[in-house]
């Protein structure tokens, strides 16, 4: 398998969000507004790929007794970043984000990829393993709120996309139209993989 297909394969085939569906907590919970998407993506990659990295260079050492144990410490080091970064640089969006940025320590995405691909190769392939599903997360999450955004108050990133008298559908912002946008995106994503064979 060529280094490229590790990074691919994140984005669309093994896709976490669409196509493993990891993650839903953060993926319904804080996809109210494209910026949060945007902010729980970066802060997720960022985890990811950085918490991959370690892991594939510490394997060697780690007894597989305290393997799960070791990789937590190791993730939670990197969510302490991430939290203590956001919450110095972007303060606004780490109040909206709340507790969902320090629950990073136990989204599946990040301890399935340490388990499942960081442990078991090399540093690049794991670097490009996690940048990969760290992308193909943040784009996920990022167009279901931008989805939701513009259903719900016909803005994305903010930007009013409608005319003011235009009327928006207020459940598309609430938790039920989290569920109705995910399943409808999973569907489209689904009919798009059997016919494209993807």
């Amino acid at each position: 398998m060529s280094n490229l297909k590790f990074f691919t394969n994140g984005l669309i085939k093994e896709n976490p969000t669409f196509v493993l569906v990891l993650g839903t907590c953060p993926t319904l919970a804080v996809t109210t507004a494209a910026m949060n998407g945007l902010g729980m993506g970066a802060a997720t990659t960022f985890v990811l790929v950085f918490s991959n990295v370690l892991i594939a260079m510490l394997k060697n050492f780690i007894p597989d007794k305290v393997r799960i144990a070791a990789f937590i410490v190791v993730i939670a080091t990197f969510v302490t970043i991430v939290d203590l970064v956001m919450k110095a640089f972007t303060p606004d969006l780490y109040k909206t984000l709340g507790i969902f940025i320090p629950l990073i320590v136990v989204n599946c995405i990040i301890l399935g990829r340490a388990e499942a691909f960081a442990q078991k190769n090399k540093v690049f392939p794991a670097l490009l393993d996690g940048l990969g599903m760290g992308l193909g997360f943040t784009l996920a999450i990022t167009l279901l709120a931008s989805v939701r955004e513009l259903l719900g108050n016909g803005s994305v990133f903010d930007i009013s996309l409608v005319s003011e008298n235009a009327k928006t559908i207020l459940i598309f912002i609430l938790p039920p139209g989290a569920f109705i946008t995910y399943g409808y995106m999973i569907a489209v994503v689904n009919r798009l993989k059997a016919k494209y064979n993807l």
